[in-house]
């Protein structure tokens, strides 16, 4: 998978000011928290513990009120004097202060007064049975060490920790607070895709090789002051490539490639949208020499001024920010925009004209060429069995996109595998192919004998017209197995791919669609509701050939514009350029093409109704027919391999019978033989 890396975004730059005010408010709150909990230390002069001592000495059945005392020098030299501390007995509370309270002697001690109070503790140690005063002696002073140093600075060591986790927290959320208004856009660096992997699209590989190179040696074309195209609009129907070739650009000029859709920009915040794109811009311009490729921009890039409300749009915004970039950044920056779409006409004129969009590329729907081309690429990885011809797969899928192809042939993968078979077979990608065309197989459906007939004359009639009326299109697969809403379907491809349709071929394609009405009509003597999408597409083109492509006895005129105008965007209401009275004349001119259709399929399934019969009824015993099979049966009015399948079943089931009777008969005439010889004697 491909791995997505973020836009280098310059780092946020950290308040000093900030640092240096949450430093002072935590060292005053440890302080403050250090005082108090702090614990409460008497502070008694030298006569009162000398007092508190002698007290203790004059009845030494009493326990000792001062439990522990330490003597330390002040700095270290004895001349400066000595500090006494301590701890009261437990059982002693002096003053207000708890039992066991700490002391300390105020003031400095001398070193007579040291000498004097070091005695008494002896004095008091060796007379007092019940308890003693600990004492160690005088502590000498141990100077700086690492580890006082070090538990001196351990708090001050751990607020610092603290406090970078708080101003990083703070800093993360405050990016977060307003990270709606960043750019969506993922960049890929590493080349993942090439032109290799692009298939059946080499005029549009020829178009955008310019771009690569101008990626890849800009001086060439700014020594000579040419300008490279800013942006390249991607225009076609969904999978045919769009987004593919963006990426081989991408990967042939080994540049980081921001990907985002049009609908990324635009959230609930207004002017959200607006910065998004500055922010996309300025990274890119950060990572320059790149490419921005935006998907689906007719998202945003529909034309202004679209809806009847005065409000505020957030797309407009959008656009006109879109505007400035793009007409903005240095053209010779090395930032190249690439967009697609497949709703061209929706765009605002103004996001197409030179300086912006000013080069468009069209992808088309491959040619049986490409197809076999694309079938080449996404086989690359894939196990075919020998007999596999994927020309001949080409030629069966017309209309397919590059999505289409590379679908069906993982369709066909997903079934050998269900199957536990290593490769994959030619019925697979058959079965892949309708499973694209019209989805899986409903085998859980279940149809009455009369509905079974009603189908398979139904699609027979679909049939006999593609295989006897000309310029009608060659029948490649007839079943009667229900997929998706059809109870059966016919795949009928052209016998070869045009660009332009005649007269001929359109009435041919309608009396096609209406061939299994007429065998209704002709067989049961009643109709079914089956052919309603045979109608929708047979008025369809009868319509089309009649208001578009002047084709009908109203001459040469378009009444209807397929101008697929922005709803109430460029012409706010959608006037009728036609009058009533024409109106009319359209329908009945429509009319009258498919009565005459209906009137030829009728002509035609009539006279041959042998071959109608025969189609219908090896569908109902096999259920489908491919190319050869139909030829077959029209030719040799049976199916001989299913024939010579039968007979040998037929065979098979006799022989047995044959033998009972063998040995039956063999039983008799031992029996007649025992008899005869009984009669003799």
């Amino acid at each position: 998978m491909q791995k997505q890396d973020k836009p280098q975004t310059p780092q946020r730059k950290p308040d000093f000011l900030v640092i240096i005010l949450m430093i002072l408010l935590f060292i005053g709150i440890f302080l403050f928290i250090r005082d108090a909990l702090k614990p409460k230390v008497a502070e008694i002069s030298y006569f009162e513990l000398d007092a508190l001592i002698v007290d203790g000495t004059n009845n030494f059945e009493d326990p000792s009120k001062i439990a522990e005392i330490q003597i330390t020098p002040v700095s270290g030299y004895e001349a400066n004097g000595f500090t006494i501390t301590g701890r009261f007995h437990k059982d002693y509370a002096y003053k207000d202060f708890h039992k066991g309270a700490s002391f300390i002697v105020v003031g400095g001690v001398s070193e007579v007064l040291k000498d004097r109070l070091v005695d008494k503790i002896g004095i008091h140690n060796n007379a007092n049975t019940v308890s003693e005063i600990k004492f160690s002696g005088i502590i000498p002073y141990s100077g700086v060490t690492f580890w006082t140093v070090l538990l001196n600075l351990l708090p001050w060591i751990a607020i610092g920790l603290m406090l970078f986790l708080v101003w990083r927290n703070a800093a993360s959320q405050n990016n977060k607070a307003f990270d709606f208004a960043k750019s969506r856009a993922r960049v890929a660096r590493k080349r993942t895709v090439s032109f290799d992997d692009v298939a059946g699209a080499d005029e549009e590989k020829v178009e955008l090789a310019e771009v690569v190179d101008f990626l890849k040696n800009p001086k060439k074309y700014q020594e000579i002051g040419a300008r490279i195209p800013k942006g390249v609009l991607l225009v076609g129907p969904p999978g045919t490539g769009k987004t593919l070739i963006a990426k081989a650009v991408a990967g042939e000029a080994s540049v980081p490639f921001f990907t985002i859709s049009g609908s990324d920009f635009v959230e609930m915040f207004v002017g959200v949208g607006a910065s998004r794109v500055r922010d996309l811009f300025k990274v890119a311009t950060q990572n320059a020499p790149c490419i921005i490729f935006i998907d689906e921009i007719d998202a945003v890039g529909r034309q202004r001024g679209a809806g009847l409300g005065g409000g505020h749009d957030e797309r407009e915004q959008t656009l006109n920010q879109l505007l400035v970039e793009m007409d903005g950044f240095n053209p010779n920056l090395g930032i190249i925009v690439i967009a697609a779409t497949n709703r061209p006409d929706v765009l605002d004129p103004a996001l197409l004209r030179p300086g912006r969009f000013d080069r468009q590329i069209t992808m088309h729907l491959p040619d049986v060429r490409a197809r076999a081309q694309i079938l080449a690429v996404h086989a690359r990885n894939k196990k075919l069995e020998p007999n596999v011809n994927l020309k001949s797969v080409a030629h069966r899928t017309p209309g397919f996109s590059g999505a289409d192809l590379e679908n069906l042939l993982n369709e066909a993968a997903l079934l050998a595998a269900r199957n536990n078979r290593k490769v994959i077979s030619l019925k697979d990608i058959d079965e892949g192919i309708d499973r694209v065309l019209m989805g899986p197989a409903k085998t859980s459906r279940k149809y009455n004998e009369q509905e079974r007939r009603i189908v398979a004359y139904h699609e027979a009639g679909h049939a006999v017209i593609g295989l006897l009326v000309e310029h009608a299109n060659v029948v490649q697969k007839v079943t009667i197995i229900p997929r998706g809403r059809a109870g059966g379907y016919n795949l009928m491809v052209p016998k070869e791919e045009t660009f332009l349709n005649t007269k001929d071929q359109l009435l041919a394609t309608i009396t096609s669609f209406l061939g299994g009405r007429v065998a209704e009509e002709i067989v049961f003597d009643t109709v079914t509701n089956g052919a309603y999408n045979d109608f929708q597409n047979a008025t369809r083109i009868a319509r089309a050939m009649v208001t578009e492509y002047g084709m009908s006895d109203l001459g040469p005129i378009q009444y209807e514009q397929q101008s697929g105008s922005v709803f109430l965007g460029r012409d706010y209401l959608k006037e009728k350029n036609f009058s009533d009275k024409v109106a009319h004349e359209i329908d009945q001119e429509v009319r009258k093409i498919i009565e005459s259709c209906h009137k030829q399929a009728t002509e035609v399934i009539s006279e041959n109704r042998d071959l109608l019969d025969n189609i219908a009824k090896y569908l109902l015993l096999v259920e489908t027919l491919n190319y050869n099979d139909i030829q077959e049966i029209k030719e040799t009015g049976g199916l001989k391999h299913y024939d010579d399948e039968q007979k040998a079943l037929e065979l098979s089931a006799q022989e047995p019978a044959n033998v009972e009777e063998s040995v039956e008969t063999k039983v008799e005439d031992a029996k007649n033989e025992e008899t005869t010889e009984d009669k003799k004697d």
